[in-house]
C-alpha cells in the first residue's frame, strides 16, 4: 500500500464576483453575477481538472447543479505552482445567492481527488454589510 501525502494534493480556489448591471434586469427578476476562478496547484504533483459540480443558491432557496467536464471548455492540466484562471457567471432570480461545489482533479499519477470551493457570496453591491 501506497501512502499519499495531502501535499502531494492540493489544490488552492479563490474567486472574485462582480454583479453585471447592463445583462441584469431587477423588474424581470433576473440578476446576473460574473465569477472570476483562480485554481492553483500548491501540491508537489501534476494535476489536470477532469469535472466541476456546483450548486447555485438564490434567497428565495432555489437551487441550481451543475455538473460539466472542464471549466470553460478546458479541462487545464496544472503543475506544481502553477494556476490557472477563468471567468464564467450564473443568473439568479434574487439579488442575493451563493455558490459552492467542488473540482474532480486527477493527478498525473491517476489518483483522483475532490478539490472543494467554499462557499461564496453573490450580491448586488451595497446589498450585505
Amino acid at each position: 500500500m501506497m501512502l499519499m501525502s495531502t501535499s502531494d494534493y492540493d489544490i488552492q480556489v479563490s474567486v472574485e464576483t462582480t454583479y453585471v448591471d447592463g445583462q441584469s434586469s431587477p423588474q424581470d427578476a433576473r440578476f446576473v453575477f460574473a465569477y472570476t476562478i483562480t485554481i492553483t496547484n500548491e501540491g508537489s504533483k501534476p494535476a489536470k481538472l477532469l469535472t466541476r459540480h456546483w450548486v447555485i443558491t438564490d434567497a428565495n432557496g432555489k437551487v441550481q447543479e451543475v455538473r460539466g467536464e472542464g471549466v470553460v471548455g478546458e479541462q487545464p492540466n496544472l503543475a506544481p505552482g502553477q494556476g490557472f484562471r477563468y471567468t464564467s457567471g450564473a443568473v439568479l432570480e434574487t439579488p442575493v445567492g451563493s455558490m459552492q461545489g467542488s473540482y474532480q482533479m486527477q493527478a498525473e499519477d491517476g489518483h483522483r481527488f475532490e478539490a472543494p470551493i467554499a462557499a461564496f457570496s453573490l450580491a448586488i453591491p451595497g446589498m450585505l454589510h
